[in-house]
């Protein structure tokens, strides 16, 4: 479709959280990374060099603030200052992950809201706009004063199981507040949902408590957002085998897989774990049971028809 795109005002540039998906992007679109440098000084600053002119030209910076979160936000916040002062037209990010996003409210007193903080750091810096992909919280969008385009994995996602052919599935969401991201599943998966209603104690443990819907002899998708120490995901999959399920598979948008969750992810009663590649993962995280979409494609049409100035919409019809 892009076949004759020009290229020539459009540059490409990552940092160095996720190289691998930048090139993807950089494969899907045609065009080139830029030239660039991030290097850290003796002491742990960063400096970032341009090695090419991006006078008037529309910049797309890829960068998930995934962990370490505080080097990665410095690394965009850098980059976007130097392109900023060699006379870039437009500064674009590109932020598959958004990180400290689950720090979106004041859940009790003096709690900070760090997601809007590292809004506020990323507008001062002078981006023009944001492309982000399935963030944790919806209202995320509304701590912007600039453009942001929120891309879903969720057509990804329910084209790979369609393709993988399960028979009698049922979509589970993990706790309530999934309720309308496996709802979303379901309906193109044209299967019922079920939910988890758990109770959580404190930060990074769940006690499962009972389940709403039939599971029993089903195939059951756990989808979630996030899976982080793999705690809620896992258990959650115990419970539905205890209820009776045939087979319990998982999917997710961000693999942040932080802590044990590998090792419960090994564990576990999951057959197979479905995640993107907004987050890289490490050789010792690629585990047999992951199987990695890319959602370059998806970030690559984008971007081409954010510049085209066409719909984003379409993307998802």
């Amino acid at each position: 479709m892009w076949e004759n795109f020009d290229t020539t005002k459009l540059k490409l540039f990552s940092c160095n959280s996720n190289p691998e998906l930048a090139k993807a992007i950089s494969d899907h679109t045609g065009i080139p990374l830029g030239r660039s440098k991030v290097v850290r000084f003796s002491d742990g600053e960063i400096n970032i060099n341009i090695e090419e002119s991006v006078r008037g030209a529309d910049i797309y910076v890829v960068q998930s603030t995934s962990n370490p979160a505080n080097e990665h936000i410095m690394e965009m916040l850098i980059m976007v200052d130097a392109l900023k002062r060699a006379s870039a037209k437009s500064i674009n990010l590109v932020v598959p992950y958004y990180g400290y996003a689950r720090q979106d409210r004041k859940a009790r007193g003096r709690d900070p809201i760090t997601a809007k903080l590292v809004a506020n750091l990323i507008e001062k810096s002078g981006a023009n706009r944001i492309i982000c992909m399935e963030l944790h919280a919806g209202q995320i969008q509304g701590f912007f004063d600039i453009p942001l385009d929120h891309l879903l994995s969720m057509p990804i996602i329910a084209d790979y199981y369609i393709n993988k052919g399960l028979k009698d599935v049922v979509v589970v969401s993990p706790d309530h507040g999934g309720v309308t991201r496996s709802r979303n599943l379901a309906q193109k998966l044209d299967c019922p949902i079920a939910i988890i209603d758990k109770r959580r104690p404190e930060p990074n443990v769940a006690e499962i408590m009972h389940i709403i819907g039939d599971i029993k002899g089903k195939t059951c998708i756990l989808i979630d957002d996030i899976i982080d120490t793999a705690g809620t995901i896992t258990l959650a999959a115990t419970a539905l085998k205890e209820q009776g399920a045939r087979a319990v598979y998982a999917a997710c948008t961000h693999p942040v897989l932080s802590g044990p969750a590998i090792k419960r992810l090994q564990e576990s009663e999951i057959e197979e774990l479905l995640v993107t590649d907004t987050i890289a993962l490490p050789d010792e995280k690629k585990i047999d049971k992951i199987k990695v979409l890319s959602v370059a494609p998806l970030i690559g049409e984008a971007i081409i028809r954010i510049h085209e100035r066409l719909s984003i919409s379409k993307l998802f019809d």
